[in-house]
């Protein structure tokens, strides 16, 4: 056993401003070496054990602390945020809000300037911390220049070049494509190896973090622990299910077919799941009786777009002949690597840019001169909802930033209030709807953000990456609301990097590759298209290695039909009655 990094003893805490507590009773430690994965739904107290794990709680956030916090066997309350730091070393989700310098290596220098490195010094351990996560060939480049995957290696070599004892990571596959996330779970585990390092990740996503193994899950609800346990012994249960998270997709398709999970299969690894035989003819069994062919609705054009190209001043093509029809009351993912041209694309229907080849067509009743229309006239049709809440944002208070699109348009206060309260409550915020936004996590801000755009229902609804930060529950709340939407005709597309949201709520999902579309098919089409995978940095499901794995060649159609059953039997069916009730 290694030595002890982190211990909780009978902790709890209870912010100032708040008349209950957050954090009840923890009992937790963290040992030198170890690999941990805290997860549970948001709000659950995740973040705020976070904070004190790093200093930011007592010296940051305040609050009343009972019970015991210590690292290396000292209370941290009797610690400097200094000392911590020295200790535990923290790579946000929001990996822009990390940085420092202006150059990568002016970013990776801040800690060591701060601590009076002498010169010769700090630029060995720059480049060995730069080094040591691969990114030393851009210590030059300015931070916002880089990828996503780039950004983070930059925030974790700023932490590693202090050489701390615990590596804490908070939800680091929030903002990332998949290629990328699998990517980062590989460097924290590759980090992990090299160091000896304790590493802790916060994170929604379990399938994904199970990439690369860990030792234990710590599963939170309602500010306290409720396991602490083996992935295996975890991911035989349900208690995941039961507290709203989400249970990895080949797990899910096993209990449909019959077969009981248990920790000796090795439930934790899809490469390394143990199937006897008679468990992989179940599922071939269940296969067989789910397998229908889908019938696809003909639905009208409402918006297209033909040959568009857009280009950013002095800069490469963004957009290279894109042609994408938007259809009345579907649900389309636009999916590809981060850069790909999935966001500019939405900013080009929305009017934020103006093409210099192509044309856009809108099939309502302003069909004729939809180019020709205003930012403002085509909001009324078009919605947008950034990645970045805190983009939109601009009231102090959540009512009044709901509110404020109605507003302008002089809707009668008393219709504002039902229709903002109806919108609050579908996204999880009405108990929150006196409070300021300032209080608010980055996930509860996007969910705001959403519930802005919502209340004011234009026909075609964009998200851009609507889903992260949230956990199932409210991914399914919101999910299951636009699906209800998209049934009274309106359109939703999402950009997404979230290959399960893709495969569970798309009818169609196009794909984008260095500006430009690669394939436009159904979502289990292209997540078992290796081509297009590998093109545009997807990641195939997990549904499609079971198949393999059970002796079934019809890999799409055995994904396909999961998704057909999981709409008229599974979880989601159940959710979506839930919501709808």
């Amino acid at each position: 056993m290694g030595e002890i990094l982190l211990e909780f003893s009978n902790f709890g805490f209870q912010y100032n401003a708040q008349a209950e507590p957050t954090l009840y009773d923890i009992n937790l430690t963290i040992r030198k070496g170890e690999k941990v994965l805290i997860a549970g739904p948001s709000g659950c107290g995740k973040s705020t054990l976070a904070a004190c794990m790093n200093g930011l709680i007592p010296f940051s956030l305040k609050g009343t602390m009972t019970g015991s916090c210590t690292a290396r066997g000292r209370e941290t309350r009797d610690m400097s945020i200094f000392e911590l730091s020295a200790i535990v070393g923290t790579v946000l989700q929001d990996s822009d809000a990390q940085f420092i310098g202006l150059t990568v290596a002016e970013d990776i220098a801040f800690a060591l300037e701060n601590n009076c490195i002498e010169e010769p010094d700090l630029h060995d351990r720059v480049k060995k911390a730069a080094a040591l996560v691969g990114i030393d060939g851009h210590l030059q480049h300015a931070p916002e220049d880089l990828s996503g995957g780039q950004k983070q290696r930059v925030s974790l070599a700023g932490v590693m070049v202090e050489q701390v004892d615990l590596l804490l990571f908070d939800e680091p596959l929030a903002n990332l494509d998949p290629a990328t996330g699998k990517q980062a779970v590989e460097l924290i585990a590759e980090m992990h190896e090299k160091t000896g390092a304790a590493v802790v990740i916060i994170e929604h996503r379990i399938e994904d973090v199970l990439h690369r193994d860990v030792d234990r899950i710590v599963l939170m609800n309602e500010g306290r622990i409720l396991a602490d346990m083996t992935p295996d012994e975890l991911l035989s249960g349900e208690l995941l299910i039961k507290n709203g998270i989400r249970e990895p997709l080949y797990l899910t398709a096993l209990k449909y077919a019959g077969v009981t999970v248990t920790p000796a299969m090795h439930p934790s690894s899809l490469p390394g799941l143990l199937l006897a035989e008679e468990e992989k003819e179940l599922v071939r069994k269940w296969f067989r009786e789910a397998h229908s062919k889908r019938q696809i609705e003909a639905r009208r054009d409402l918006l297209t777009a033909d040959h568009v190209s857009f280009a950013y001043p002095k800069g490469q093509k963004a957009l290279r002949d894109v042609s994408v029809h938007m259809k009345e009351g579907e649900m389309l993912a636009i999916v590809g690597r981060n850069g790909a041209g999935k966001s500019t694309f939405s900013k080009v229907i929305c009017g934020f840019e103006q093409p210099f080849e192509g044309d856009i067509r809108f099939f309502g009743e302003c069909a004729d001169d939809w180019m020709s229309l205003s930012i403002k006239e085509k909001a009324d049709h078009v919605g947008y909802v950034m990645q970045n809440p805190n983009e939109m944002i601009s009231q102090t208070m959540i009512f009044d930033e709901v509110a404020l699109g109605l507003r302008t348009r002089g809707v009668p206060e008393e219709e504002i209030r039902e229709r903002v309260e109806k919108t609050l409550d579908i996204c999880g915020l009405r108990p929150f709807r006196s409070w300021p936004v300032s209080a608010l996590s980055y996930g509860q801000k996007k969910r705001v953000t959403i519930a802005a755009i919502l209340v004011l229902r234009p026909e075609i609804i964009i998200l851009d990456e609507p889903t992260a930060g949230q956990d199932y529950r409210h991914y399914t709340e919101i999910m299951e609301f636009l699906k209800a939407l998209g049934e009274e005709g309106f359109t939703v597309v999402m950009i997404t990097h979230d290959m399960h949201l893709m495969l569970e709520y798309a009818d169609r999902s196009v794909v984008f590759s260095d500006g430009a579309v690669i394939a436009d098919d159904s979502s289990a089409g292209v997540l078992t298209n290796m081509d297009v995978i590998q093109k545009a940095s997807l990641k195939e499901t997990s549904l499609y290695t079971l198949a393999r794995l059970c002796g079934i060649p019809e890999e799409r159609a055995f994904v396909q039909s999961f998704i057909d059953y999981e709409h008229a039997h599974g979880k989601r069916g159940k959710a979506k009655e839930e919501v709808r009730t």
